[in-house]
């Protein structure tokens, strides 16, 4: 069994009375991916949020690598290897492809100018760009400025990529683009991805994390998940059967 890279333990964080992390915990390692679904409002991107350091918990334990992350800065998480594509793309629009990316492993992890450049390129050959490395980003369709998040993530050189939404937006044939990629890079990092798209998620993920409020409600392999009747019920708010013969 392989040795976990995060490990999340009574994660707690609550706004006065509204709690978005209660108690959560689970362990990843790499060459895993652990999908993240629930309603909006269920707390997801706040998990993220914690990860990340840009909300601190009120209580619990974020450890990467062995080494424990709560209290410190997101860029000291980032350079320990944690990496984030966000769900909506916000590429500098006026530099090139490779200028993105290249400032992603430049500032995400702290490489010198010739080893960014390298990084930068590798990144770009995995995610399909190196055919648009010279375009403006603003110029990118939207498939390629979700696969340009993931690539500054890459440069960065992380343990553990966060994928947000990457597949939203997208028409179905890009989305089984996005799932050839995310499973292609599962093969070499840890991965937290949440997603809307149940196929997607079914397709890649090795365990599903359903949240409510801020709980872990359920966390088991996808086809469990999916067709558990705590997701019918409160996910794709579907009656459960005993409702459904109740009423």
């Amino acid at each position: 069994m392989k040795p976990p890279v995060l490990q999340v333990r009574g994660l707690h964080k609550a706004y006065g009375k509204i709690v978005v992390a209660e108690a959560v915990g689970f362990e990843l390692a790499a060459g895993e991916c652990l999908g993240v679904i629930g309603p909006n409002g269920a707390g997801k991107s706040s998990l993220f949020n914690l990860l990340t350091g840009t909300a601190e918990p009120d209580a619990g334990s974020i450890r990467l690598g062995g080494r424990e992350l709560v209290g410190l800065p997101v860029h000291r998480r980032a350079r320990l290897g944690m990496a984030r594509a966000f769900q909506i793309p916000q590429p500098f629009p006026h530099l090139s492809v490779f200028d993105n990316v290249r400032a992603a492993a430049t500032f995400g992890a702290g490489l010198g100018k010739a080893q960014a450049a390298e990084a930068a390129g590798a990144a770009l050959e995995r995610t399909g760009l190196s055919r648009a490395a010279d375009k403006p980003a603003g110029t990118l369709t939207l498939l390629d400025r979700k696969r340009l998040e993931l690539a500054k993530g890459i440069a960065s050189a992380p343990k553990l990529l966060l994928l947000d939404e990457v597949a939203g937006g997208l028409t179905e044939r890009e989305v089984q683009q996005m799932v050839a990629l995310v499973r292609e890079l599962k093969k070499a990092y840890a991965v937290i991805w949440i997603e809307h798209i149940a196929h997607a998620l079914k397709a890649v993920a090795d365990r599903v994390m359903v949240l409510h409020f801020g709980r872990k409600l359920l966390e088991e392999r996808p086809q469990a998940v999916l067709e558990s009747a705590v997701v019918r019920e409160i996910y794709m708010g579907m009656p459960t059967d005993a409702d459904a013969a109740a009423a």
